[in-house]
């Protein structure tokens, strides 16, 4: 067998083993979305306190938002009234885990991983939070007070003398005017007018999702795990699965190896993972090929803590909106943390002989035939949804070149 097909029936092996785990991660990240509103983490991120710092990580560790997306929807959250250690506790959790990664982590590393990674993520952010919390208390908060004028989450600016309300709340004045959500175009009834507000479930917004066909919220979920999400993390997904299968094909062990099972070996997973731009269920493959060249489980978990959690457009973000010493402390926090986790996984496996647990890649996973029919059908239909993806996005590109070109004429 030459090296360039044992390269691509590497990477075969590993797109099939992880395909039936994808799609049932895609599959409850789905359900999460339609199911988990932004107006639930609103209001248990307002405060300053531990408690909105635990809720965040707690929250945002099985929502199935990746390194990219996970910017935007903290960004709104933090806009919309929740506290700086609430957002980095959130901004750390999400990415580094999520149902769709745990799921995989199941296939490709082994049951201890699966428990390990959300635990490990819940910890490392509300560590975070906390030094945040106790630490960047000189940063100057990028909220506007109440007493000055009110900005909606639409951009809209409200005049200085209105009441101190924003699109979370309205006007407690029955007689006024009754003020119209940046989430809907409707006026709200009267008597619901003090509570409407896009933060918050309005009786109107129940009424329209009560209102709403049961199959179209289907159709809606599946357009949303299958597109959206997926295209989300197609790109990284393929690219580990592509060195993961470079690794276990032309990597020895002891390239790897050669910096033990230390803080060197650590550290440099910690250095590579930090301005990575990649989500926790694309860094799964990686930590595969990572571990099927020597490297110890405390190594694998400090990469895929740091990769997910920072790369420069979230630090970027975090230092812009949080001030550069919480962006310093963002930094330091996931890296120490991420080490600390490591050098405590390899205590746990060596005393407790987990290794057993722990899949190794280089043996190869051998399922029944049945199970080995389904993990290839698995395969097949995610192939086919990546592929669709794509067509679709270049016919929208080319339908887009087309527009601009005739507009041009």
């Amino acid at each position: 067998m030459t090296d360039i097909t044992l390269l691509l029936d590497n990477f075969i092996g590993l797109f099939i083993e992880s395909a039936p785990w994808l799609l049932m991660g895609l599959l409850v990240a789905g359900i999460m979305h339609e199911l988990v509103p932004v107006s639930m983490l609103q209001k248990h991120m307002g405060d300053n306190s531990v408690g909105a710092i635990i809720k965040a990580a707690v929250i945002g560790a099985p929502l199935p938002l990746c390194s990219c997306g996970v910017i935007p929807a903290a960004l709104g959250l933090r806009r919309s009234g929740a506290s700086k250690p609430a957002t980095v506790s959130f901004l750390v959790s999400t990415p580094e885990t999520g149902v769709d990664s745990v799921s995989v982590s199941y296939a490709l590393l082994g049951p201890l991983f699966a428990i390990i990674r959300p635990i490990a993520a819940i910890f490392s952010a509300i560590y975070t939070g906390l030094m945040v919390k106790f630490f960047a208390d000189l940063d100057q908060p990028k909220v506007q007070p109440k007493a000055a004028a009110t900005t909606t989450q639409c951009g809209e600016s409200a005049p200085a003398s209105a009441p101190s309300t924003s699109c979370c709340g309205s006007s407690p004045k029955k007689e006024a005017v009754t003020p119209v959500s940046c989430c809907s175009s409707k006026k709200a009834p009267e008597k619901t007018a003090q509570t409407s507000g896009c933060c918050s479930n309005t009786s109107t917004e129940k009424d329209a999702d009560s209102k709403t066909p049961f199959f179209a919220k289907i159709v809606t979920l599946f357009q949303f795990s299958t597109g959206k999400l997926l295209q989300d993390i197609t790109l990284w997904l393929l690219i580990g699965l592509a060195l993961a299968a470079v690794i276990q094909t032309w990597v020895p062990t002891s390239f790897l190896t050669q910096w033990g099972d230390g803080f060197i070996a650590m550290l440099v997973m910690a250095l590579i993972g930090v301005p990575m731009y990649i989500c926790a269920t694309a860094s799964t493959p990686l930590a595969v090929g990572f571990l099927s060249a020597g490297l110890s489980p405390g190594a694998i978990l400090v990469f895929m803590l740091a990769g997910p959690a920072t790369n420069v457009s979230t630090m970027g973000m975090i230092g812009k909106e949080l001030g550069k010493r919480s962006l310093v402390l963002y930094v330091f926090s996931i890296t120490t943390a991420s080490i600390g986790l490591g050098y405590l996984l390899n205590y746990a496996v060596d005393a407790f002989s987990l290794s057993a647990f722990i899949a190794h890649p280089t043996s190869g996973h051998h399922h029944g035939e049945t199970v080995g029919h389904l993990y290839t059908l698995c395969g097949i239909v995610l192939a086919g949804l990546i592929i669709k993806n794509i067509l679709h996005t270049l016919s929208k590109r080319t339908a887009t070149t087309k527009n601009t070109a005739t507009s041009c004429h």
